[in-house]
């Protein structure tokens, strides 16, 4: 039996829709978990014509399929490229298909030359699942990116539908601000990307992009979650199938230290689904808000987090773009044509209220602060 989920941001203003089709319903029982809490995601019978649907991603278990479209993604002229942290090879036709495969994820892609029809392959269940929901969400994006949405480098939580952007580079405190906030009963828009777009008032609306989380043992800890979030590993729970082992073998023996890569150049993560933001974490997550303050944090090697200063203004590596995409760029050229505008985003916010703020080590004191400043950003704003 073929099944269908179909998947939208959750307001009008964004008309941008997707479809995931799979003869196995853990496929698109996948996209119906992924995409619910923060756009609209409805299971469906698939009964649309192929030439009357939305853009349209399917996702296979078959071998075969793989073999033969993985041998596509090796022709001549082939590049290699990193796509959700796997090495990826694309394979362009001279009809303007594109052929791709992760050889160590046993996947192979296809997508047709206008991007509407995108097609996955794979070996097992889970990989492709994965897969085909990444590839929604690009469907999406594209539809987005062609309405004037761009992509921010950000955090965002949000009281009253009014929103408090929080930017910086990796590292900054993103994560942190908001986990932190949301704990304090602010609603979660986004952890690390939020899309953004002004309206015909001169606000700039926001909307979440679903993702995987990444937080690490020590914000983990200082929140309280570390002992919650090892419970429920060790009851049998599963988090996100991205997580590192090394993160599942340190955290199922109550190791609390960073966990780092071999190179140390790089903190491995918790991974959480959206849902479990919500059930393990105690968040409260929101589909869309107006941008109303920007904080701009870092983290201060001092255990106290200091008086908050003025803040510049956003900068272009602040927003995802062709240059600055790490890990989802559009090797499949589904965006072809999308002109996004971040100055226009930049001028507006460059308007609202905006501080930075050092983040110490004492997890109350900030707590405290970020407390006591959002507040006061919200309420100038």
């Amino acid at each position: 039996m073929t099944t269908a989920v179909r998947i939208a941001p959750a307001i009008p203003a964004a008309p941008a829709h997707a479809l995931v089709v799979s003869d196995r319903p853990p496929v698109t029982s996948w996209s119906l978990r992924y995409f619910t809490p923060w756009w609209t995601a409805t299971a469906a019978e698939d009964e649309t014509p192929p030439d009357t649907r939305p853009p349209t991603v399917d996702a296979r278990v078959d071998a075969d399929q793989t073999a033969a479209v993985t041998q596509l993604s090796t022709a001549d002229g082939y590049t290699e490229d990193t796509y959700a942290g796997a090495r990826t090879l694309v394979h362009r036709s001279p009809g303007g298909s594109v052929f791709a495969s992760q050889p160590a994820q046993r996947l192979a892609y296809h997508v047709s030359p206008d991007g509407r029809r995108a097609a996955v392959f794979g070996q097992e269940t889970e990989p492709v699942a994965l897969a085909a929901a990444r590839l929604a969400r690009e469907l999406v994006r594209a539809q987005l990116l062609r309405e004037g949405w761009v992509l921010l480098h950000a955090s965002a939580v949000v009281r009253e539908g009014r929103a408090l952007l929080t930017v910086g580079a990796k590292g900054a405190g993103k994560s942190t601000v908001a986990l932190t906030l949301a704990r304090q009963g602010w609603d979660l828009l986004a952890n690390d990307r939020v899309f953004a777009r002004p309206d015909k008032s001169g606000d700039v609306q926001l909307l979440p992009w679903p993702a995987a989380a990444a937080l690490g043992f020590g914000l983990l800890d200082g929140l309280g979650l570390y002992d919650t979030v090892r419970a429920l590993v060790l009851s049998g729970e599963q988090l996100h199938p991205t997580q590192h082992p090394q993160v599942s073998r340190a955290l199922s023996a109550g190791d609390r230290a960073p966990q780092w890569n071999e190179k140390r150049n790089k903190e491995l993560k918790c991974q959480f689904f959206p849902d479990q933001l919500v059930s393990w974490l105690g968040c409260t997550l929101t589909t869309h808000a107006t941008a109303a303050a920007v904080l701009h944090p870092c983290v201060s090697a001092g255990p106290i987090a200091p008086e908050a200063e003025e803040a510049a203004e956003l900068r272009a590596s602040d927003f995802f773009s062709a240059a600055t995409e790490d890990r989802y760029p559009d090797l499949f050229r589904l965006a072809a044509g999308a002109r996004p505008d971040p100055a226009s985003v930049r001028e507006r916010l460059a308007t609202l209220p905006r501080r930075s703020v050092a983040l110490g080590h004492h997890a109350q004191a900030n707590a405290d602060a970020l407390a006591r400043l959002a507040d006061t950003l919200l309420k100038a704003g």
